[in-house]
């Protein structure tokens, strides 16, 4: 009966749920001879499937641009279904909101790379990221909005 009291943290599946690759200015693109800027954006959400069972998915955008002219662009959507049972409701968040995407962002990382050299660019590294301080920062975000609604 104690066994059963233990808390549980486990990987059920890790899978892509969304992939796209676009390269609109293609194939006049690979005459560019200049590096693109490339802007990343990470999104996370969560929602519960089951009692004690989450699906976390980690959306990565990287856009690559000449001026106003789009390289290419590719979307990630890495998802996973989390089990986390006998844990304190207010451990859930953190673990959903940065345990998970921790575990995500290696696959995500990796499927980014691969459509990028697919596409037929050099492979785009994505650099470690803190999840935690991301957690933390929308934490302080929520924290400092205001309450009152004012109408005019």
């Amino acid at each position: 009966m104690e066994q059963n009291q233990q808390p549980v943290f486990a990987i059920e599946k890790l899978y892509v749920k969304d992939l796209s690759v676009e390269v609109p200015n293609a194939p006049e693109i690979f005459l560019e001879r200049e590096a693109p800027q490339v802007e990343i954006q990470l999104n996370t959400g969560a929602r519960g499937v089951g009692e004690g069972v989450f699906e976390v998915v980690l959306t990565v955008t990287v856009t690559a641009k000449f001026a106003e002219k789009t390289v290419f662009l590719v979307e990630v959507g890495q998802a996973g279904i989390f089990r986390i049972m006998n844990v304190p409701d207010e451990q859930i968040e953190p673990l959903v909101a940065v345990a998970c995407p921790n575990i995500l962002f290696p696959y995500a990382r990796e499927a980014v790379s691969d459509a990028v050299t697919r596409a037929g660019f050099q492979a785009i590294v994505l650099q470690p990221v803190n999840f935690e301080a991301m957690y933390m920062q929308r934490m302080q975000e929520q924290a400092s909005e205001p309450t009152e609604v004012t109408i005019q």
